[in-house]
């Protein structure tokens, strides 16, 4: 008994070193997908707790950042299909204070990602903003490389008109 026990107390080291390394990116990802920093937060806490539960069996093959990204994807799609959950978009912004173009840039891009269905704001934030590939991205959402594809398409489509002439959308 007493070496089982062990096991688990490096188990618990292996995961809390591995979520203090993720944490943040996951993070990222999720505030992307999301557009909310608290939705974030709690789409990344959900991510590596359904990950510290299936440990022991993603541990030994190597695939756990790509369960904790699918696990992400996933909860956020289901989030956003649930009638309950719902917000409310404002036409207008709060007056903030003057920033510089870049954060103006910013504010703009992610306001027009957020306008994005759910399904291709994943599709574009996981082929472009973290570089994955068609196949992987397919992978990760439960797509076909296809779907991927022609769903890239759309939303940069949809994006070019979101943003007009003044922000051009490479593919």
């Amino acid at each position: 008994m007493p070496s089982m026990r062990i096991e688990g107390v490096d188990r618990d080291a292996e995961f809390s070193a591995y979520a203090a390394a993720k944490a943040s990116r996951l993070g990222e990802t999720a505030y992307l997908i999301c557009g909310d920093w608290h939705r974030a937060q709690d789409l990344t806490q959900l991510a590596l707790a359904k990950v510290y539960v299936a440990w022991h069996r993603l541990h030994d093959d190597g695939s756990i950042d790509g369960y904790a990204k699918r696990i992400l994807l996933n909860e956020f799609l289901s989030q956003q299909r649930r009638r309950s959950w719902h917000e409310r978009p404002s036409a207008v912004l709060p007056d903030r204070p003057a920033a510089d173009d870049s954060a103006d840039l910013r504010l703009t891009l992610l306001e027009a990602l957020a306008r994005l269905s759910p399904r291709r704001r994943a599709v574009v934030v996981l082929r472009y903003w973290e570089d994955h590939s068609v196949e992987s991205a397919a992978d990760l959402l439960g797509m076909s490389a296809s779907a991927v594809k022609s769903t890239s398409a759309r939303a940069l489509a949809e994006l070019r008109e979101l943003l007009g002439d003044q922000f051009p959308v490479e593919a």
